[in-house]
């Protein structure tokens, strides 16, 4: 399955790019936002692609895609959308952020889930991820509220979310405002990340 944009190019991720996964998960901001094992090793890389994506896909749980630019092979990030609560997850390297990257990724995820029959797509960043959540209105989302994050923390305990939706219909999910705080100085944080399970 292969999403394409003039901006983008979205494909399956394969043991071919676990130099760029592995690169890309060695960045302070995507560690401190996701999940993703630390140290983060080529090993991780080829588990993810085995026993993530692959049986992600075959068992309609997981659809992930690698975030490529037109015209090239590298793997710049990972989207992925999982079916059982309609959530997005990802992440983009340090040398790609600022460029759109993720807004075009998302925007075709998004738009692909409403085209297989979602009535909405959700989305949630640990409280504090202002890369994340500016990815997120950028992307037409309706902030709905801070709670407890779906996805527990890398110690596995409880954690906050900034949470938000995006309908299928395009009637706005929420008239809540955004935090002020998920507008702050994005510094390296922009288009980071938004807790992938990896």
């Amino acid at each position: 399955m292969t999403l394409s944009s003039d901006r983008v190019h979205l494909t399956v991720p394969t043991r071919s790019d676990t130099a760029a996964i592995t690169q890309g998960c060695q960045d302070p901001s995507v560690v401190r936002w996701t999940t993703v094992p630390t140290p983060y090793t080529d090993r991780d890389a080829q588990t993810f692609v085995d026993a993530l994506v692959g049986p992600g896909w075959a068992s309609d749980r997981e659809y992930t895609w690698g975030i490529r630019r037109p015209g090239s092979t590298w793997l710049e990030g990972v989207v992925s959308f999982r079916t059982e609560h309609r959530d997005l997850g990802f992440w983009l390297a340090p040398t790609a952020r600022g460029q759109g990257l993720m807004h075009a990724a998302v925007e075709l995820v998004v738009a692909w889930a409403f085209s297989q029959g979602a009535p909405d797509v959700y989305w949630e960043c640990y409280e504090g991820n202002v890369g994340s959540a500016s990815v997120a209105r950028a992307g037409g989302f309706a902030f709905t509220g801070t709670g407890t994050a779906r996805i527990p923390d890398r110690d596995g305990g409880p954690t906050t979310a900034w949470t938000g939706l995006r309908r299928a219909d395009g009637v706005p999910a929420s008239d809540l405002p955004w935090p002020a705080a998920s507008f702050a100085d994005r510094g390296q944080q922009g288009d980071a990340s938004s807790t992938p399970r990896r």
